[in-house]
């Protein structure tokens, strides 16, 4: 009896000293230092690429290509199918267009 008893005691304790030492975690996210340039569908381009990636990843794609409809759309395809984006085929060609008008 004794021994459960020191046994309550101890726990007892350990939990105070560990309730006594949590702390909320507060940390402030840096500002956001890049943005989608102004263009034809922004809004859904925003709404559709921004859950997976920030707009410095388009910053970091090829300029020189041969067709940027096609560069594009191979990319947003590629998106799709093997990173598994939850765009819908209605908003491909709307977020192609966007991105070939403006990057």
């Amino acid at each position: 009896m004794k021994k459960q008893v020191l046994l309550s005691l101890v726990t007892a304790a350990t939990v105070g000293v560990v309730a006594a030492h949590a702390v909320p975690v507060v940390y402030k996210l840096p500002d956001e230092t890049a943005a989608f340039k102004p263009g034809p569908n922004l809004e859904l381009v925003q709404a559709n690429c921004t859950g997976c990636h920030s707009s410095d990843y388009v910053n970091t794609q090829p300029r020189n290509v041969k067709s940027k409809k096609d560069f594009w759309q191979a990319e947003v395809t590629k998106m799709i199918k093997v990173y598994g984006a939850p765009i819908e085929d209605a908003d491909v060609p709307k977020i192609v267009e966007y991105l070939a008008a403006t990057y």
